[in-house]
């Protein structure tokens, strides 16, 4: 997957022209190329990509059927394709289509939050177009995220971002404690970040996640306590065509009932959260094509043994 958005991403003079190209279009047919293109990009790859995709669903969502399973594939590569197109092509039309592109549940609910004073953390799994979550943040706080900019495939999207004004901290270049400190400085300035929680990497925590033992970053919850700063509960999605809902839930107080030691069953809350997004909305979750790997090696032996 990650070689497949390398080829788009490091072909800038192509991705120019077809963006002058697009502007001209009407907003309906790109829209119908963007699905017949992920349409036909997961038949392509049935027995690449497309494979572990569904194995993953199948093996997660268990309770669904196998038609079922089949259409939410088939909508996880067009909400990819159609995430692509808005990310190289036309995240330049951003500014001023806020009020149709977005629509926003319970922003209020951050807002209040920011009346305390202690900055506040919005919290949110890898779902729909999550760039443009961030850039909408971003034009109306002053805000922060923690991204992984390390792999050279998605490199260029960040820098893309990075140039329309969202910037960031990067897990894998970017000292933990200085990172941390500078978050807690940017909270302690009434500021807000913004974490994608459903980043694995070995060397994180363990912790629990649709039944199964993972790692996670329990970055939110250690400055949710330590810093007494609210966590609000986010996600977005694709409503519909370009357009996208965003939901803020309520403040999570973390700091009023865990304690420092406390911060792993603070973090599980959270996946709590994360895995109940990703349930709701399936199609949109973007680690579908690689969710095997984070999963520990001696659950999946029980797992393969109790199988066979």
């Amino acid at each position: 997957m990650y070689e497949w958005i390398e080829s788009i991403t490091r072909r800038q003079g192509l991705i120019k022209a077809c963006s002058r190209c697009c502007g001209w279009m009407p907003r309906r047919l790109m829209l119908w190329i963007c699905r017949w293109l992920g349409t036909a990009l997961c038949a392509a790859s049935a027995n690449g990509v497309a494979a572990k995709v569904r194995l993953n669903m199948e093996d997660l969502l268990e309770r669904l059927p196998g038609s079922e399973i089949k259409m939410l594939r088939r909508r996880f590569f067009q909400n990819l394709v159609i995430t692509l197109y808005e990310i190289m092509l036309e995240s330049e039309r951003l500014p001023g289509s806020e009020r149709w592109r977005f629509r926003a549940e319970g922003e209020e609910r951050l807002e209040e939050a920011l009346l305390l004073g202690r900055g506040a953390i919005v919290y949110t799994p890898h779902c729909g177009n999550f760039f443009y979550y961030y850039w909408y943040l971003c034009q109306r706080y002053s805000c922060l995220t923690i991204a992984t900019a390390g792999s050279a495939e998605l490199l260029p999207l960040y820098e893309h971002f990075a140039r329309l004004g969202c910037p960031g901290f990067d897990y894998d270049r970017t000292p933990p404690l200085a990172m941390m400190k500078k978050l807690r400085a940017h909270l302690a300035s009434n500021g807000v970040v913004f974490i994608l929680g459903d980043f694995y990497r070995p060397s994180f925590p363990k912790s629990r996640l649709f039944g199964r033992t993972t790692r996670t970053p329990e970055g939110a919850a250690m400055l949710g306590i330590d810093s007494r700063t609210p966590v609000i509960p986010f996600y977005g999605i694709r409503e519909r065509g370009f357009v996208h809902r965003l939901v803020f839930g309520q403040p999570l107080h973390l700091y009023a009932a865990y304690s420092r030691s406390g911060r792993s069953e603070a973090a599980q809350l959270l996946n709590g959260h994360m895995e109940e997004v990703i349930r709701r909305h399936p199609e949109q979750w973007f680690y579908w094509f690689n969710a095997e790997e984070r999963w520990e090696e001696d659950e999946m032996k029980a797992k393969r043994s109790h199988t066979a």
